[in-house]
């Protein structure tokens, strides 16, 4: 659906943004929340590069944990912090 808005708005650039909850992560793929974050981002980014959005139309961006929707004091709404968001803005690009 996300690419059908692409196309459907080519005045537009698209935040893609990265988060997690707060656990800490320490792998050797993502050594911290940030990476985690950012890969998520990245992701979702190259998926829409793959499929015929202008790179120039997006950005990527990692927040960490810096940024939940709700207190990480359960299960649930842990979950509910490991998510990538959009934002839609209407820019000229060149």
């Amino acid at each position: 659906r996300l690419l059908e808005i692409m196309y459907q708005y080519p005045d537009y650039v698209l935040n893609i943004k990265g988060h997690t909850d707060d656990a800490p992560i320490l792998s050797e793929k993502y050594p911290s929340n940030w990476e985690l974050s950012s890969a998520r981002a990245t992701e979702v980014l190259k998926y829409l590069i793959k499929n015929g959005v202008e790179p120039e139309r997006l950005t990527a961006t990692g927040y960490g944990s810096t940024l939940p929707l709700v207190s990480n004091t359960s299960p649930e709404n842990r979950a509910k912090n490991r998510r990538v968001e959009f934002v839609l803005e209407k820019e000229a690009y060149q």
